[in-house]
């Protein structure tokens, strides 16, 4: 009589813990946050695959990692960057299998063809849509976008003389984001200052507008003073962007205080007559720092640190310095033309270009990897995600997955 009982249990569809779909998705759920996790399971059987190409899983997918990132400030899967000057086209940094093609994120535009990229952080890429005065808040991987009309005053300044982003979300918050534009106002007889105000997706509405005076600097440019659009640094409670023009440093909104402030450095940031390399980075230890590579020696970047003593006064000190031709071997006639032109914050990668092509530097092992033998001068965002696409690497999404956030 024992017998026939037992082969029933073996027979019955219960016998196995996986044949629960919600204790199946909630293993699922765990899986790496690389672009091949969830292709793979998705081959795995049609149940599978049913499983993890609804919508709601790959939301909750990219929450769940979301949130562990937070928790356990664990770096996101750098997937690649997005080449600012080529109308956003994309730029593969991982190898096989999780390596994304090239052209997985196409930006559509329906409102006219030019636009400025402000920068990109926590899977968001902010646009500048200077046509009609608004910015455009874009999650490549699920086709989400914000459109926001900016605040008139800064709107003026921004259409004349520029202006910079950042996109973030707030800590804690894996579902809002916030947006802080910066603009300069030195011409006519007004104050020379600089201005910047914020957006938040869970209110709807900007904040007040918070200015600072610009201090003056005979740096011999015929330029105004401004905010570059370059992505800017989120470095412990501050955004920074570098200053370009007549004056030379930085400028630092702290998002805690609500208040700005430019920051002096100890170097030419960007040279009188031959040009000079710069680049804002969050260093080792999460303080704001710089690197910058000398007309006159090219190859070698130098790592400068903000660092506040017990005394509370905050000064810069050189960190180390960094000797690219010998990292990457190059050959005499290969040294000239190293140009800075990338850096992934979380990831603390240095994107390079140089006359032999693109190179990424992991600031902390000086590990590195060769991309592409592009030589064209550009400019990079890095795009540190979770990707959830299940058609394959590279697949578009499914159309069910576009605002599923």
């Amino acid at each position: 009589m024992s017998s026939p009982r037992r082969r029933h249990c073996r027979r019955s569809p219960a016998a196995s813990p996986l044949e629960d779909d919600d204790l199946l998705s909630e293993i699922l759920l765990r899986l790496p946050p690389q672009p091949s996790a969830l292709p793979r399971a998705s081959a795995v059987c049609k149940r599978w695959r049913g499983l993890v190409c609804d919508p709601r899983f790959r939301r909750r997918f990219r929450l769940r990692h979301r949130r562990f990132r937070l928790r356990h400030r664990r770096n996101p899967p750098l997937l690649g960057f997005f080449n600012r000057f080529d109308r956003l086209s994309f730029q593969p940094t991982l190898d096989a299998p999780d390596r994304l093609p090239l052209g997985p994120f196409p930006f559509q535009r329906d409102d006219g063809d030019y636009f400025v990229s402000l920068g990109c952080r926590h899977g968001l890429l902010l646009v500048f849509l200077p046509g009609i005065l608004e910015v455009l808040v874009w999650d490549p991987v699920t086709g989400d976008r914000h459109r926001v009309a900016v605040p008139p005053v800064v709107a003026e300044r921004a259409a004349k003389i520029g202006v910079g982003g950042a996109v973030y979300r707030p800590p804690g918050d894996v579902q809002h984001f916030q947006v802080v534009l910066a603009v300069t106002d030195d011409h006519g007889a007004q104050p020379r200052r600089a201005l910047a105000c914020g957006y938040s997706s869970k209110t709807g509405v900007w904040g007040s507008l918070i200015s600072t005076p610009l201090p003056y600097q005979g740096h011999g440019s015929q330029f105004s003073a401004i905010v570059c659009a370059e992505d800017a640094v989120l470095a412990g409670d501050s955004l920074y962007w570098p200053l370009a023009g007549k004056l030379n440093g930085i400028l630092e909104f702290d998002l805690e205080k609500q208040r700005l402030a430019v920051i002096r450095v100890p170097v030419d940031m960007w040279g009188k007559r031959e040009r000079n390399g710069f680049k804002l980075v969050r260093a080792e230890g999460g303080v704001l720092g710089f690197l910058f590579i000398s007309h006159s020696d090219c190859c070698a970047a130098q790592l400068w640190k903000r660092i506040t003593g017990c005394d509370g006064v905050a000064s810069w000190v050189l960190a180390r310095t960094i000797q690219l031709d010998k990292l990457l071997s190059l050959k005499p006639e290969e040294k000239g033309g190293i140009e800075m032109v990338g850096f992934a914050q979380d990831n603390y990668v240095l994107l390079l270009r140089t006359v032999i092509g693109l190179f990424m530097i992991h600031l902390e092992s000086l590990k590195f990897k060769k991309l592409s033998n592009t030589t064209t001068v550009s400019r990079y965002f890095p795009f540190e995600s979770v990707y959830t696409a299940v058609t394959g690497i590279g697949g578009r999404n499914d159309a069910s997955d576009v605002n599923a956030q």
